[in-house]
């Protein structure tokens, strides 16, 4: 059963301006800044889930790439994004053990103080993932990217869920950004328009979608 979240109060920020669509970005009215000193220069951004689809910043460069060490996985509760308190749904996190494929975004050195909050507002409604440097390896080079993993020690960790209870979870959760199986979806889509297969993520979808 998932865990309902304490007391937590939200606020309202804007996205940078970025032609994709509109994000709900919400966030706690006093979330803790990580204590995270960012490269020099230009950031470079790791996204996994929305995004890959969704990223609501303006970039430089976009690349697929890969990170080594963390996988992806639906081992989140949302309480707000994609769930409520009462009906959580379910959310990815890297968490530990393999590799990731995702899309790495180039931020200008410039930008990255206002791109850096917005991700903070956008992905630490709660304590529920903790941001991190990592490498990101593409085909020529690597560098060093935000990311963020899933908090193994908060409550909105969920573990590895047998695909049946995630994909009963997703169906019925919908929350601030929008339905639970539309965020799964997405991700999926994206994933096969790079060629990726995420066998987990895609028997979910599909046990979503009842196929």
């Amino acid at each position: 059963m998932a865990p309902r979240c304490q007391s937590v109060q939200y606020g309202i920020t804007q996205p940078l301006n970025y032609p994709g669509r509109p994000i709900v970005n919400t966030s706690p009215q006093h979330y803790t800044i990580p204590d995270l000193a960012l490269p020099s220069g230009d950031l470079w951004v790791f996204g996994y889930g929305s995004v890959m689809w969704r990223p609501g910043f303006a970039h430089l460069e976009r690349r697929a790439g890969r990170v080594h060490g963390y996988h992806r996985s639906l081992c989140v509760w949302s309480w707000f994004h994609r769930g409520t308190q009462e009906n959580p749904g379910l959310v990815l996190g890297l968490d530990v053990g393999g590799s990731c494929h995702g899309i790495a975004y180039r931020i200008a050195a410039a930008d990255k103080a206002a791109v850096a909050d917005y991700l903070y507002r956008r992905e630490l409604v709660t304590d529920g993932y903790q941001a991190i440097l990592h490498q990101v390896y593409f085909a020529d080079r690597s560098v060093t990217a935000l990311a963020f993993r899933a908090n193994r020690r908060h409550p909105q960790y969920a573990g590895k869920l047998a695909h049946d209870e995630a994909a009963d979870t997703v169906r019925r959760a919908q929350g601030a950004s929008g339905a639970n199986p539309e965020y799964v979806a997405s991700t999926v889509q994206q994933l096969q328009a790079m060629g990726i297969v995420d066998r987990a993520l895609h028997q979910i979808n599909a046990l979503v979608r009842g196929e």
